[in-house]
Order: C-alpha cells, then structure tokens, then sequence
C-alpha cells in the first residue's frame, strides 16, 4: 500500500513493558514502525479501543477523514466502533476475503504468491560507509536484525539488483546487508586493475566484516558476486556461516590450462576477452548509459526485441555491434529503476567495474593456491533454465565439491534472476536461510 501511496496505521491496546522479557514488544514495535505509518499504542495516547477517541486520535494523526479510512478486526465490537465513529470496516473472519474487501475499497490488489514482491527505494533502506584503507570505501544498505546475510552483486549493476530481496529478508527475520560491490556506485576505489583480483576483493570483505563486527555471515551473490561467494567460502570458510549463488556455479581450478585458453574454449565467454583492453569497452559502454542498460537488463520471456549475443563479440567489433540505437525498455526495468542504475554511472563509467574482468591470470594462479579439500558449509546453487552465459550445465559436478549442497532451479529465467523472477527467488532464499539457521553445518578439526 506504501507502494500506492496509501496511509497504513496500527492500533493497539498495549501497556508500557519494563520487564526483564520486554524484548519481546520491542521487537514486535521496531518491525510495525518500520513497515506502518503510524503505531498508536494505547498506554501513549491514553486511549483504549474500541473507545471512537483512539480512532479519533489516530485519524487526526494520519490527516485523514473517516470517510478516508477502512479499519480491519477479528473483533465485532471493534468493527461496530469504527463504524460508529464514521469509517468503513471490514471484520476479518477470512484472511483471503478480508483482502479481497479491502482491495475493492482501496483498488490495491493484495499481494498474491505470483505477484511481484514489495521492493525497496534507496530512500526506504539504511545507508553507511565502511572504510576498507586509504581510498578503498565500501557502500552498504542496511534493513532487518538477526543473523546477519550479506548480498553481493554483479556485473552492470548495484546494491539496487537486490531491491526486491531485502525487505522480503528482513522481514523473515534477517539483519540484510547489501554491498555496493568495490568499484560499483557509491563504494569508491583506485583504478588500478590489481585492486579488483578476486584475492585482494576477498581481503576488502573481510576486513568489512570486521569493523562491521560481523564474526560470520551468509554471503549471497550473483554473477561476479557469485565468483567471490565461493572464493569466500574456499580461502575464508572460518568467516561463512552459508554461502548461496544465483546463476553463477563453482568453478572448478584447472592448474594444467591457462585460463586465457579455458575462456577462448568457450565462445559464450568471448564478450570477457573484449573487456580485457582497457578503454575499449568503457568507450562503448559509456556512449549511451541508458541505451546500455536496456540492452544488459531484459527477460527471458520478452520477445520482439534484440537481444545481445556475448559469442563473436570481438570479431564485430564490439558488445553492442549491430543493434538498433532505439532499445525498448524491458518489463523488469521500470523507468524509475532505469535512472538509478543510469546516475550510479554517470560519473565514474565502467572502467572499475570492468576491471574485475582483468584479473585472469592473478585469479586463477590465487586459486591454484588453494588446497583441496571440499567446502562443508551448507551451499545453495540457484540455476536458471534461460541464462545465455551462465548456463545451468556448467554446475555440473558441484557435489563433488561440496559436502552439503542443496540446488534450486528457475527454469524460465534468464540472467538477472533477482528481478526476473523475485518472488522465486525470495522464496527459495528464505526456505533455505531458515532450514540453514536452525541447524548446525558440517565440522572438522581445526588444522594449525
């Protein structure tokens, strides 16, 4: 209803709790305040429902007429006592048909199970700054409290990419953290290529996990947040509680072929070896920001627009060669959503971003550091059925790798899973966040 523009409001017969297990209130207040307009507590404004003065009180509040308002109860007298002091009420026997009354007299449809979830405004989160080192700042939006869950994005894109994520999260029960990634929107950086290996990356996570004061976390990610997922969770398992990837598999390292080679092997991947020269893809990419994020952001499922091939990328000439300069905006791209991603840009192009594509040989020598062993946290690999360059086929085999892994899979969904296919992927999150929380992973011996 936020979404709507609609006035929301809780009224509640609610004495002051100074006890011992007061904690109990408080956690119930701090997640209505944070989700209502306004929370009138009996024992603040000396009023008691169903007495018409608590509705009075709250109306005058809110700046609203009773003929404005709709109140909902599961008790009769309440509802004849907002009916009394003027305002429509709807006694709440079935939680479906209450919703159902509701919507016809808000026209607000409820929220079903196919609906695309709530998301969230960077006004409607909590925003901070970790210094990582001398010009190394990390970016972080904030909203929930309990175990902590860290959201780690990819390529082109934001802490935004995890818009209809984070109050989903949050509202299950999780303290939700998402990273503007090094390099990306307001987290500021050098340009220095090096700065942006996966090793040096990892370094940067944990030591924002230390002065955040975060001991472990459950690291979530997508794309090239996913690569850095699971480099966590090999070179810092002691610091993961549970580790999650979206489209982006565990990789396995190949010290016998150089991985130049590996990436030519793949055509998919042609588009990462035009990155490699720096200036080349900033220059296009930068050209037309809007443009660009169309052409990256679209669904699977949309047809009558050009979709961009990543194979033959350098033979062309480039990523964006042979497309119409007039790109329709996708439907998983509101116009709003499009000038976010557009002003995170505008000033400082791509040419960080980029740079996480041109650490090849760093990353794979690093990796080929590692020693061998599989991870034992518990892991969730999320593929999806219509991603054109991480295909589901490459996770392959990530038993093999991983003691305690549970797969999903979104079979029409294409790359940009967190906002194709919200309401799946907030469902399978948070089934395996609460499976995951409330049992114990795999432990070893520590080795010194």
């Amino acid at each position: 209803m936020d979404v709507e523009g609609l006035l929301t409001a809780v009224l509640a017969n609610q004495w002051v709790d100074d006890t011992a297990t007061g904690d109990i209130w408080a956690r119930l207040l701090c997640l209505l305040g944070g989700r209502f307009d306004l929370v009138l507590q009996s024992c603040r404004s000396g009023h008691r429902l169903p007495d018409a003065a608590m509705f009075t009180s709250a109306l005058q509040r809110l700046g609203v007429t009773p003929q404005q308002a709709v109140w909902l109860d599961v008790d009769e007298e309440g509802v004849k006592a907002a009916e009394g002091a003027g305002m429509k009420s709807i006694l709440v026997e079935d939680l479906a048909d209450a919703l159902n009354k509701l919507a016809d007299f808000t026209g607000v449809k409820a929220v079903t199970a196919g609906s695309v979830p709530p998301s969230c405004s960077p006004d409607d989160v909590s925003h901070g700054y970790v210094t990582i080192k001398p010009g190394v700042k990390t970016h972080y939006v904030e909203m929930g409290s309990g175990p902590p869950v860290l959201l780690c994005h990819g390529f082109p894109e934001s802490w935004y990419s995890w818009r209809y994520q984070i109050p989903a999260l949050a509202a299950a029960g999780f303290r939700v953290l998402a990273l503007d990634m090094k390099g990306f929107g307001g987290s500021t950086a050098p340009p220095d290529i090096e700065e942006y290996s996966q090793e040096q990356l990892c370094q940067d996570l944990i030591t924002f996990m230390d002065k955040m004061s975060i001991p472990q976390v459950t690291l979530v990610g997508h794309d090239w947040g996913g690569v850095l997922v699971w480099n966590m969770a090999q070179f810092h398992p002691e610091r993961i509680r549970a580790v999650a990837s979206l489209n982006t598999p565990l990789f396995p390292v190949n010290p016998s072929t150089p991985p130049m080679e590996t990436l030519k092997a793949i055509p998919i991947f042609d588009y990462q070896l035009y990155f490699q020269n720096p200036g080349v893809a900033e220059a296009e990419l930068e050209k037309n920001l809007e443009r660009t994020f169309k052409i990256f952001f679209f669904g699977s499922g949309e047809t009558g627009r050009p979709v961009v091939s990543t194979t033959g990328v350098r033979a062309r000439g480039g990523l964006f060669v042979g497309l119409p300069d007039e790109i329709p905006r996708s439907n998983i791209l509101t116009e709003a959503s499009l000038q976010y991603y557009v002003s995170q840009y505008q000033d400082r192009g791509f040419r960080r971003p980029l740079n996480w594509y041109r650490n090849v040989e760093a990353n794979w020598r690093w990796a080929c550091s590692r020693p061998t062993g599989k991870l034992l946290m518990p892991a969730l690999m999320v593929t999806a059925g219509k991603d054109i360059v991480l295909l589901p086929v490459f996770s392959k085999g990530m038993e093999d790798l991983i003691v305690n892994l549970t797969r999903e899979h979104i079979e029409e969904c294409g790359h940009w899973t967190q906002m194709e296919r919200p309401a799946e992927v907030n469902s399978i999150l948070i089934s395996w966040l609460q499976k995951t929380h409330k049992t114990t992973s795999v432990t070893m011996a520590p080795k010194l």
